[in-house]
């Protein structure tokens, strides 16, 4: 068995989730009604059995150290199993914050080497997806790489926001050698066998090759800080780097389309996200989830096509929604299309459509929220918010019958009187 050690790259923020990363890395934003983004890459590390990992955390850590404790949730606890919280540290003779992904890691060497592994597996922590990184493993030590990449198939259209490989596929193998490679391109090439693969942040290395590159490159005069943009393509030329394809679920939640659309993706009669299926696990201390009690759902209540979590009191209509635990749903209320985090408060008579809501918010009487016309961008944010969608901040109090268009924000901790003094129409911002 080789020894391996995995790091998840989790310490930003994500500027395009808005007012869900105000308080909170992007690793650490709720998802899907109980869990939180990390649990996915932490729950495939479980079942791969790799046993042993550092978080790169640097912003607003607090929730995400509250979130992965100990790493019992993930049953990462005993004598050759950890879980280890890794933020920027101030060093002997300078200090610095994580200028970007390799840099994050290059300033961890030392707890590499205190674990001293055969291979590192480097994970994003943002994204959404069920994999065994087994065959993964195999694969990088059968073809003696330096480092593998996993790539999933793209559309040319698409291809820019993504980092871009080409490979040189092996006949009745899941992967070849990797000859070029992009990192999000202005102009998406004409590779002739137009195939896009896009990384899928997932990078395994061999331990001593990625130790050696990284002070190669990160000391005296780097001339960049990350592994897509910078590092990878310089290893393209020099090292043995190969690509291997996967093509299972994978859900991106950068931006708020992409993170409401994936959340979505776990409704339906045949969901694309399947938490019970992937075996997905999260911690149940947080937020008090396992000391909740059962939903209670009225008997003038009606869902379709929901998920509705543990304390949850239900007496109006929850349509396409997705409710977290705690989230109160009063008479005469319509909710569709909506993302309601803990403990949510929606009062009688209300209609809300095509919501985020995060946690600690209280929605009045018969306000009605996401009506405006979904063409009309935000004004402020018009590359964030342009498909309909409105965000309400952590622990707002809007006040009886107030109205609030399409593609709005309303920050966290607004209160009744402060909203009052604004108005709102549809594609604006309410600080």
């Amino acid at each position: 068995m080789r020894k391996i050690l995995a790091m998840i790259l989790a310490g930003g923020r994500g500027d395009e989730l808005s007012v869900l990363t105000q308080m909170r890395p992007k690793a650490a934003v709720p998802f899907g009604g109980l869990y939180r983004v990390i649990d996915f890459p932490m729950s495939n590390l479980m079942r791969s059995g790799i046993e042993n990992v550092g978080i790169l955390s640097q912003y607003r850590s607090y929730s995400l150290i509250n979130h992965i404790g100990n790493g019992a949730s993930w049953e990462m606890v005993g004598r050759e199993r950890s879980v280890t919280i890794l933020p920027p540290f101030k060093k002997h003779r300078y200090s610095e914050w994580y200028r970007g992904s390799a840099d994050a890691v290059f300033q961890n060497l030392g707890f590499i080497r205190v674990h001293d592994p055969d291979l590192v597996l480097v994970l994003s922590g943002d994204h959404v997806y069920a994999m065994n990184y087994g065959p993964l493993i195999d694969f990088h030590l059968e073809h003696d790489a330096d480092l593998t990449i996993a790539f999933t198939r793209t559309d040319r259209s698409q291809a820019s926001r993504f980092g871009l490989g080409r490979l040189e596929l092996e006949a009745g193998r899941r992967g070849g050698r990797l000859v070029e490679y992009l990192e999000k391109p202005e102009t998406v090439p004409d590779w002739p066998e137009q195939r896009y693969w896009a990384s899928l942040t997932i990078y395994l290395f061999s331990a001593k090759v990625l130790a050696e590159v990284l002070d190669q490159y990160m000391t005296s005069d780097p001339k960049g800080f990350e592994f897509g943009r910078h590092l990878i393509p310089e290893m393209v030329k020099k090292q043995r780097v190969f690509g291997y394809w996967d093509d299972g679920y994978w859900g991106y939640t950068r931006t708020i389309d992409e993170y409401w659309q994936t959340n979505m993706d776990m409704l339906g009669e045949h969901p694309r996200i399947d938490p019970e299926q992937w075996q997905v696990r999260t911690n149940l201390a947080h937020d008090l989830v396992r000391d909740r009690p059962p939903a209670h759902v009225d008997s003038g209540a009606r869902i379709e096509n929901s998920l509705i979590y543990s304390g949850c009191r239900i007496k109006g209509t929850v349509k396409n929604s997705i409710l977290f635990p705690g989230v109160e749903i009063g008479e005469n209320v319509q909710v569709e299309d909506s993302i309601l985090m803990f403990d949510a408060k929606v009062a009688a008579g209300c209609r809300l459509h095509k919501v985020i809501t995060d946690a600690e918010v209280y929605v009045g009487p018969e306000c009605e929220i996401g009506s405006g016309d979904p063409a009309i961008p935000n004004e402020e944010y018009s590359q964030l918010l342009r498909s309909g969608i409105t965000l309400i901040g952590r622990g707002a109090h809007l006040p009886a019958r107030c109205q609030i268009g399409s593609n709005c924000i309303v920050h966290p901790n607004l209160t009744p009187a402060q909203f009052r003094q604004r108005q709102y129409e549809s594609g604006v911002s309410i600080q």
